[in-house]
């Protein structure tokens, strides 16, 4: 890790300059990454937001109509009139892969001639959108781009949704790879010299896959791919810079990474997996946060009888039917098994963070958080160190 390691996630809000929050889909990451940019904006600092595709709960909690790929400066009116009175600022701002992409055709092109005949290319329409690895590259570009500026103090970045939360660890050398692989050379070669697909001027085996490729997907197909790549590898030189740049952000002081989970054992087993891969690859494993932590119900040493839920309910005024203790105790005993479990997945998770990192655990909230009020108590939480 870099430097003293942080006491408490408060430490690593209000001293590092990026926050990247992962984990596996489903565990609140994004609410996660919009709480700490919130309780760091109300503690004086500038922050900025970068998520993806964020639920539109989300963006109404914070006062917006919707989330934009443009920037978004939360209202601070809006907030004190909801309690929440900022020091700093709070910016909110949604990826949008194809614009990234965009524009870094049109800054690393050697012509504007260049840019255009790749910007227009249906291929390339497909890549910049769709091709699996390019959001989570995009991602990184977006964020090298605006540590670059000097307009925010911290910035949380929501990692994008996939299968995998170690996808965009690889995704610089993912690109540097497609860019210099031999299938790309082969269509290269056979293209730039005369301006169509000429198989003429390939080895005899590179032209059998391709002829036979041609076959079935059709020669048009073939034209706008060798294209494609031939007007990609008129980048390859920046888009290789820029790969290596994103790379070393990532390993970078200033950047801390907050693995998020829940008690659910499959997104244990998969964070302890990112925490592993992240110590492998030299990155700084910031902070854990376990979201939805079953909590143990009052008086839960010991088991509850169905006479004491009775007068339990009678002291509180309720009237249930017949049955309302025995169910009382059933539902007693199963918040005392649940948070007993959750207890024992957790072990692991404790042992890997036992004086290297700090873990905050955030209890099982009764909604979801869609309001600013429960955001705000999210954030509280989080910069208490949880529960």
């Amino acid at each position: 890790m870099n430097g003293v390691v942080p006491a408490t996630l408060a430490q690593l809000a209000m001293s590092r300059r990026v926050l990247i929050v992962v984990g596996a889909g489903g565990v609140g990451k994004t609410t996660t990454a919009a709480a700490l940019g919130l309780a760091a904006a109300i503690r004086g600092r500038r922050a900025l937001c970068l998520t993806i595709d964020p639920a539109r709960r989300l963006a109404e909690a914070l006062g917006l109509e919707r989330m934009s790929s443009e920037e978004q400066v939360v209202a601070p009116a809006r907030l004190a009139r909801g309690g929440v009175p900022l020091s700093g600022s709070l910016t909110a701002m949604m990826l949008d892969t194809k614009r990234t992409f965009d524009q870094l055709v049109e800054k690393h092109s050697s012509t504007p001639e260049h840019a255009r005949r790749l910007l227009n290319n249906r291929l390339y329409q497909y890549v910049s959108t769709s091709l699996a690895g390019t959001q989570e590259y995009m991602a990184m570009e977006k964020l090298v781009a605006v540590m670059r500026e000097d307009r925010f103090d911290l910035i949380v970045l929501d990692t994008p949704p996939t299968a995998n939360a170690l996808d965009f660890l690889d995704a610089p050398e993912r690109l540097i790879d497609a860019l210099d692989s031999a299938a790309t050379r082969w269509f290269i070669q056979a293209f730039e010299s005369t301006g169509k697909l000429s198989l003429n001027l390939l080895a005899r085996s590179a032209a059998f896959v391709l002829r036979a490729l041609g076959r079935i997907t059709g020669g048009g197909f073939l034209e706008a791919m060798a294209e494609f790549l031939t007007e990609l590898n008129d980048l390859f030189g920046g888009f290789k810079q820029r790969a290596r740049s994103v790379e070393g952000a990532l390993r970078s002081a200033e950047v801390a990474f907050v693995l998020v989970t829940s008690p659910a054992p499959m997104s244990l087993q998969e964070v302890l997996y990112f925490s592993d891969r992240l110590q492998r690859a030299n990155m700084d494993r910031g902070a854990f946060v376990v979201n939805r932590l079953h909590l143990p119900p009052a008086g839960a040493d010991a088991s509850l009888t169905e006479e004491e839920a009775a007068k339990a309910m009678a002291a509180r005024g309720l009237r249930l039917d017949a049955d309302g203790p025995s169910r009382l105790v059933r539902a007693h005993t199963d918040a005392r098994r649940l948070a007993a479990l959750d207890l024992v997945h957790l072990r692991t998770l404790h042992e890997v963070a036992k004086g290297k990192m700090p873990l905050v655990r955030i209890p099982e909230f009764a909604g979801s958080v869609q309001d600013l009020d429960a955001l705000r108590s999210l954030a509280d939480l989080l910069m208490r160190g949880g529960v």
